[in-house]
């Protein structure tokens, strides 16, 4: 059991410095060939934001993102579940192909310590990425971009040197799942690490709820653009709102809500709190002369969970579901993608999800040539820039490994949510809410797609099914 090193204090060479041979050699950003900040929430639902029909949450900087810029009706992540969402937008595979599929493994893996949002422990086993996986900072960087990442990675199982700054990024600033406490108290953390070194939030020593993590994280990312502002640069900011235990203070944007619970109020006052400092991040860029040359992307991990106000604040916008599964309510998310002069205000119905991503970045940063051989995404970038391609003809796979399966293909949704369960089949253009099955209807649709899923993934040893 490999426990050992989750409380133990790394101390290693920092990646943290640009040396002035890199700036060098750094390309510079231009409005075509932009720098990029991909933004993530954290099991924030499609429903949360205004700009996507929410009417209590208040998100005054995303909604003008999304008034600006592009936003997409029937985007999806990678997966219902942080883990294997985040995989498959670091690498460009769905969850029927990625390293990581789960949160945690049937077999392989490490064993570690998870610390549950009660406070409670248990021991599991998990995955991660491996040296010879790629990623998007691998690939951007491979252009010359400087590249980071600030908060959560969720990629590193129980393996200290798969943290970001051993899979691609040169800078990283945040918590690992390998090192336990790198991220507690949630939202108020002492503990940071700072590439490969644990250092400490001297202002909320002793449990004092002082730095809340989401300032924290927007100071990192900002600073990465200060240093960076001559550089081309992909920053990745991995926010932790709203993901549950609902920990912040500062409810004050809806302290008059006396019909509302204080779990209501903290959910709320989360996004909103997250909302607040990207306009901290966006003014950031505006001050250095930098927004027409950035592109920013922003999206959430998965669905809003079964712990959130999902009836009061209509997290889901009615979808059914929720994180953990692949109903449209866990893996149907917000996107929003913003470039001054660039993309224009529009909002529209294509069909995308997180693998494109991997394809998308190369082609935007003139990294293509370090794309992997395999990637399940296309290059959706046309469609940032007010042009149109076909992305609905193309077959989408999730899964969990032998639990759930879902394909969209052609107007079609087929899914099941219980091992062993048969295929529902949704007309899901004209049913988003998957009211009405159509399985016993269309039976030789149901075949063709139960065929088709089964060439859309591959086995695994870390998530052994029966009978593979």
């Amino acid at each position: 059991m490999m426990m050992a090193h989750l409380n133990k204090l790394i101390i290693a060479a920092s990646p943290l410095l640009v040396t002035q041979a890199q700036a060098q050699t750094a390309p510079k950003a231009t409005p075509e060939r932009p720098n990029v900040i991909f933004i993530l929430a954290d099991d924030m639902g499609y429903g949360d934001l205004a700009c996507y029909g929410n009417e209590y949450i208040q998100t005054p900087n995303i909604d003008r993102l999304a008034r600006t810029g592009t936003s997409f009706t029937q985007a999806y992540a990678g997966s219902g579940i942080s883990s294997p969402s985040r995989c498959a937008l670091m690498t460009g595979l769905n969850s029927g192909n990625t390293r990581i599929r789960d949160n945690q493994c049937y077999a392989g893996g490490l064993t570690g310590l998870k610390i549950n949002p009660q406070g409670d422990t248990t021991i599991v086993r998990r995955a991660n990425l491996l040296p010879e996986d790629t990623t998007l900072a691998t690939v951007v960087g491979s252009a010359g971009y400087r590249t980071c990442l600030v908060n959560k990675w969720h990629l590193d199982g129980y393996d200290p040197q798969a943290a970001p700054n051993h899979r691609g990024f040169d800078e990283f600033y945040g918590w690992t799942i390998a090192t336990v406490h790198s991220n507690s108290p949630y939202y108020y953390p002492y503990y940071r690490l700072h590439g490969d070194s644990l250092v400490n939030i001297a202002e909320n020593a002793h449990d004092a709820h002082v730095r809340h993590n989401t300032e924290i994280s927007t100071d990192d990312a900002i600073q990465f653009v200060h240093r960076n502002k001559d550089n081309a640069f992909f920053l990745f900011l991995g926010y932790d709102a709203p993901h549950e235990p609902y920990n912040i203070d500062d409810t004050s944007w809806y302290d008059e809500r006396g019909d509302w619970s204080m779990n209501t109020k903290r959910y709320a006052a989360l996004v909103t709190h997250m909302d607040y400092n990207i306009g901290r991040l966006l003014g950031t860029l505006d001050a250095l002369g930098l927004r027409e040359r950035t592109l920013v992307i922003f999206a959430s991990d998965n669905g809003a969970a079964v712990m959130a106000p999902l009836k009061e604040l209509n997290c889901g916008a009615g979808l059914k579901g929720r994180k953990g599964q692949l109903y449209e309510g866990g893996i149907r998310v917000p996107l929003i993608v913003n470039q001054p002069g660039r993309v224009p205000a529009r909002q529209i119905q294509n069909l995308v999800y997180f693998p494109d991503f991997m394809p998308t970045l190369a082609a935007l940063t003139g990294s293509t040539p370090g794309l992997p051989q395999k990637t399940n995404g296309i290059d959706i970038s046309p469609l940032f820039f007010g042009n149109d391609i076909d992305t609905d003809s193309r077959p989408l796979y999730w899964e969990f490994p032998g639990k759930q399966r879902a394909l969209r293909y052609n107007g079609w949704k087929a899914v099941s949510v219980k091992k062993g369960a048969p295929l529902e089949l949704y007309r899901i253009k004209e049913d988003p809410f998957e009211q009405h099955n159509l399985a016993d209807e269309y039976p030789d649709l149901v075949a063709q797609m139960e065929q088709m899923m089964r060439t859309l993934r591959t086995p695994s040893p870390n998530y052994p099914i029966e009978g593979e």
